[in-house]
């Protein structure tokens, strides 16, 4: 059977857990070689190990997003090793403090500003010349539901994803004439380490395993 994503080279970020690590898991399954970024080390390795069972190939990338610049050094290393980026999924976030606006730290604040928007600026920033020599190439930002409701107390979080939102919407008029296609994926509700850190002994049958998710997302990228 053919691999969809041969010769494909993939960046995926929030790779050691959730939907990051099972997006990994999918395109590692159809052919793509991966540069997987996330701060932990051990669930990274543990993720190339997966992913060489797969007969797929895999780098690993051990970095803090929210220390921006090193975005840029990533993107020149990249440029170096593979001279482009054919997919691009941002799966990095954070949700913060569950609480009144007026209660969260400005400390608090600006980290959930920072990986959520700004860190997805410094991407668009980093890798846009990137992906432009791909022939064809995918940058997929994943945001949240959530934000059609703004719901009380997710007022960091919400506000993130607002921004995020307007980003990729902006962006996408300016490549709308180059090879890249951007596209936000609103992922439904998934059983993840994350979801039980703001819903611990959450009971709900309908959650949607990562996997799942994860073969939904991948139907975005094109295929040539």
């Amino acid at each position: 059977m053919p691999k969809i994503f041969q010769n494909k080279i993939a960046l995926i970020t929030g790779a050691s857990r959730g939907l990051g690590r099972a997006v990994a898991k999918n395109l590692a399954k159809n052919g793509a070689e991966l540069i997987l970024v996330s701060r932990t080390i051990s669930a990274l390795e543990s993720l190339d190990d997966e992913i060489k069972s797969l007969g797929s190939n895999s780098t690993i990338v051990p970095m803090d997003l929210e220390d921006n610049d090193t975005i840029d050094l990533l993107g020149g290393e990249i440029h170096k090793k593979w001279g482009k980026l054919d997919i691009l999924v941002s799966c990095a976030g954070i949700i913060g403090d569950i609480t009144p606006v007026a209660h969260l730290s400005p400390k608090l604040w600006n980290k959930v500003i920072n990986l959520n928007l700004n860190v997805n600026y410094r991407i668009i920033r980093s890798f846009e010349p990137l992906l432009k020599i791909s022939e064809n190439a995918d940058a997929i930002f994943v945001s949240d539901s959530k934000n059609l409701e703004l719901n009380p107390y997710w007022g960091a979080y919400n506000i993130s994803k607002l921004g995020l939102e307007a980003l990729v919407n902006t962006w996408k008029k300016e490549i709308n004439l180059t090879n890249i296609k951007a596209h936000i994926f609103i992922p439904e509700d998934m059983d993840t380490q994350l979801r039980s850190s703001f819903m611990p002994g959450e009971k709900n049958k309908n959650l949607k395993q990562p996997d799942e998710i994860a073969s939904k997302l991948t139907k975005l990228i094109r295929k040539i």
